[in-house]
């Protein structure tokens, strides 16, 4: 890291930590410096050297950013810049100061608590709502861009200790004429967090969306993901075949709205699953603040505050 630290400060970037490591890319911490002792704590992925001079990854890194840049939502991490350096490129993205979802949930595990029902329906509505923008979103000639994202998962949602909820990495998302796409040849996605049209190599529409992000919801309510098992094809054979469980039966206090909601994102038939974002968004919101008084951003914030110490 000390090479790319000197690079990097060349660029006004001060790398601070490594954040997170995958097998193509990093992302590190970093500190913007500007004029006039101009400071902004950032988030900064790059691809790896050897990943860049394959055409289809370094497509794909220019795919991300120039789809990202023109996503401006409160539930999407934002990315600022997109810039090339000793043959490599890397994103200046939003830097969210929180967690993901998966050390949300391992830290829930680490003290024996079980995340209140009200919590695992918000965080999940708020990710709808960023889903909702961008499966809408079209170009600057009107054009929708048919955006479906194909890695929604724990890894991939961010809470910041404000409360906020965000939808990160669309690196191997699909949209019309920006990213490179293998659809029909491979499977794109976790095997664990896979729509049964991904799991089976079909062409996906934003429906595909859907499914993981109830995978997701269930996963907050029972503290572990149901179709998860040691072997790749075994979690891709539960996503095709694993009877779906009533879901009361395994968590008491989930009611009769929250289940029929899980149970329509659960569909294997698309066609009898949520049709849109927007539609899952809705009936979490009617499920959460028809009574009255419901979760905010504010109550997140405090809960992880406290969860976290």
């Amino acid at each position: 890291m000390a090479s790319i630290k000197h690079i990097f400060n060349e660029l006004h970037y001060e790398m601070v930590r490594t954040i997170a490591e995958g097998g193509m890319g990093v992302v590190y911490q970093a500190l913007q410096r500007g004029a006039g002792q101009f400071k902004k704590v950032v988030a900064v992925k790059l691809i790896r050297e050897e990943y860049s001079t394959i055409p289809e990854f370094q497509n794909n890194f220019i795919g991300e950013a120039r789809l990202v840049a023109d996503l401006i939502h409160t539930n999407i991490v934002q990315t600022y810049h997109l810039g090339q350096i000793g043959g490599q490129y890397f994103m200046v993205m939003e830097y969210v100061n929180g967690v993901n979802l998966e050390q949300f949930l391992d830290r829930h595990r680490q003290v024996g608590r079980v995340i209140p029902v009200d919590l695992a329906a918000f965080i999940v509505s708020r990710v709808a709502r960023g889903l909702t923008y961008a499966h809408q979103k079209c170009d600057a000639d009107g054009n929708h861009l048919g955006i479906v994202h194909r890695d929604i998962g724990a890894k991939n949602i961010m809470i910041a200790f404000e409360g906020d909820v965000k939808l990160t990495d669309f690196g191997i998302a699909k949209a019309f004429n920006l990213m490179y796409n293998e659809e029909g040849q491979v499977v794109a996605g976790k095997d664990e967090y896979l729509s049964p049209e991904q799991a089976t190599r079909s062409i996906t529409d934003a429906r595909a969306d859907i499914f993981p992000l109830g995978i997701v919801l269930t996963e907050l309510l029972l503290g572990y993901n149901i179709f998860r098992a040691a072997d790749r094809l075994d979690s891709r054979r539960n996503i095709l075949e694993l009877p779906i469980p009533k879901f009361s039966t395994l968590r008491p206090d989930i009611d009769v709205k929250l289940e029929a909601i899980i149970q329509k994102a659960l569909q294997r038939e698309r066609d009898k699953r949520y049709s849109t974002a927007a539609e899952l968004l809705n009936d979490l919101e009617v499920y959460l603040y028809s009574d009255g008084y419901g979760p905010t951003n504010e109550k997140l914030g405090v809960y992880l505050q406290e969860l976290m110490r």
